[in-house]
């Protein structure tokens, strides 16, 4: 009996463990929300803040889904806000057009 408890519980530890993750941070999806001001403030911020660290990506050489993944690895270190994020996210996929 205490096989069978313990297989059991170590197989629902293995399927949480698969299970993916909520995010905590604010990940921009779908459409632009930004007004043209915020688009071209998000340009300003992509050039300034990303370029500090790194030479500029293409925003054509991703899809806007993996935008949605790189932004929310990279705005932390960028130390952007929940708005400069959205702000660069949405240039980033105005370009991709």
């Amino acid at each position: 009996m205490r096989k069978i408890i313990a297989v059991a519980s170590f197989t629902a530890v293995l399927l949480s463990s698969c299970t993916p993750k909520t995010q905590t941070a604010t990940a921009p999806t779908g459409p632009a929300t930004s007004t043209a001001a915020q688009i071209a403030q998000g340009k300003t911020i992509f050039e300034n803040s990303c370029g500090r660290c790194h030479k500029l990506p293409d925003p054509t050489a991703h899809t806007s889904v993996q935008w949605v993944g790189i932004m929310n690895s990279m705005a932390p270190k960028a130390k952007l806000t929940d708005e400069q994020h959205q702000w660069v996210y949405d240039y980033i996929v105005s370009v991709e057009k």
